[in-house]
């Protein structure tokens, strides 16, 4: 593995840190406040081509590998996740998923619009009574002559009232993954309604909606992939999206080792500052040397995706790590500022709020153990 960053990889990071220092630090405690991003943005990102990275220009995409596109997110993701989160889902999971599976004519119906920030995807798989199982989700598609009758409830989805279109999860079988298809369902088809669910603790500004599907009529032609792959479709884009997760808590984690490191030197008592106390110094330490280690975890996973060899545990060893880590570098932030870490005009409080989502979607933490202990054992725990 190549630690040296290209001549190219390099100018991506640099115009990603530049973008996130100028369109997204200064407005992120705003939109937390207000929970909501300005959707301005979208477009934005779609210009400097972060919404097409790895997507082939024939369809509108920006090209590059995977670890320019890890560049991207941990970037905006120590910005303010919820941008990076409106990257990761439509991106990531949707567009990447259209590139892998869909058909020639949803590449070219749905992939230039959603690299160029044109239209938005959200990623319909979650339900209220399936996250972790999502092999056993309800929502049901009946097929009905050229077309398939879609019922049921999504809960938890990113984008979820911003999107154009939900790659949508459903089933079209029997019991278990094998009888789960996936749809491509434009969000202004009759019968899917939208609501965005408020008062989250973190990621404030994201759009994170509840849909709901009342006999949704979609041709046949909008299923991606074969029938009944559709939790293959599912786990392949989550498999590489845990990468993003994991690139994104790197953001997070550099953020408060900048923010703590900062205010550290700035901030006196005893008359000195307190970066030169020890106990301090030990807070910030620990923060670089798991922002190092979670950083490295994530470049694995990116390096192996472009060689072309397996990744899936490496994700789930990177995602776990990192997003845990989140927590622990923002949690040690907060201390070193102190009592102005609980409130937010400083930013080690919202950091902390939105490293802890982290640890839950894209799989839990304690799922991530399972699937490495399955890897390392060849025994499946659950």
């Amino acid at each position: 593995m190549n630690l040296e960053l290209s001549e190219e990889q390099a100018a991506v990071k640099a115009l990603a840190r530049d973008f996130t220092d100028r369109e997204i630090v200064p407005n992120a405690v705003a939109w937390d406040r207000a929970e909501s991003v300005d959707r301005a943005i979208v477009k934005k990102l779609g210009a400097l081509g972060f919404l097409g990275l790895t997507i082939a220009e024939e369809y509108g995409g920006s090209g590059g590998d995977h670890l320019a596109y890890c560049l991207v997110t941990e970037e905006l993701g120590r910005g303010d996740s919820s941008v990076r989160g409106i990257v990761s889902v439509s991106l990531g999971l949707v567009a990447k998923s259209i590139a892998h599976w869909g058909s020639e004519e949803q590449k070219r119906a749905w992939l230039p619009r959603l690299t160029s920030g044109e239209a938005v995807g959200c990623f319909g798989l979650t339900e209220p009574g399936t996250g972790s199982d999502a092999a056993n989700l309800t929502t049901r598609a009946v097929r009905d002559d050229d077309a398939y009758v879609l019922s049921g409830s999504k809960m938890f989805i990113t984008n979820g009232t911003w999107a154009d279109v939900v790659l949508l999860f459903a089933r079209t079988g029997g019991p278990g993954h094998r009888g789960v298809s996936a749809f491509l369902v434009p969000t202004d088809t009759p019968g899917l309604t939208r609501r965005e669910i408020h008062g989250k603790l973190g990621l404030r500004g994201q759009a994170t909606a509840e849909l709901v599907l009342d006999q949704v009529r979609v041709p046949a032609g909008t299923m991606v992939g074969p029938e009944g792959k559709g939790f293959s479709v599912a786990m392949s884009a989550l498999a590489k999206g845990r990468m993003s997760v994991a690139a994104g808590c790197v953001g997070i984690a550099q953020a408060c080792l900048d923010a703590a490191v900062e205010y550290a030197g700035q901030r006196e008592q005893f008359g000195t500052p307190i970066a030169g106390r020890q106990l301090v110094q030990e807070l910030l330490a620990d923060i670089a040397v798991d922002v190092d280690a979670a950083r490295l975890l994530t470049w694995r996973v990116a390096d192996l995706i472009d060689r072309g060899l397996p990744f899936a545990t490496e994700s789930s060893v990177a995602k776990l790590y990192a997003s845990e880590a989140a927590v622990r570098c923002a949690n040690n932030a907060l201390q070193v500022f102190g009592g102005y870490g609980y409130i937010d005009e400083y930013p080690a409080g919202k950091l902390l709020r939105d490293a802890r989502v982290m640890t839950l979607y894209e799989g839990t933490s304690q799922i991530h153990k399972l699937l490495i202990g399955r890897a390392l054992t060849g025994v499946s725990a659950f």
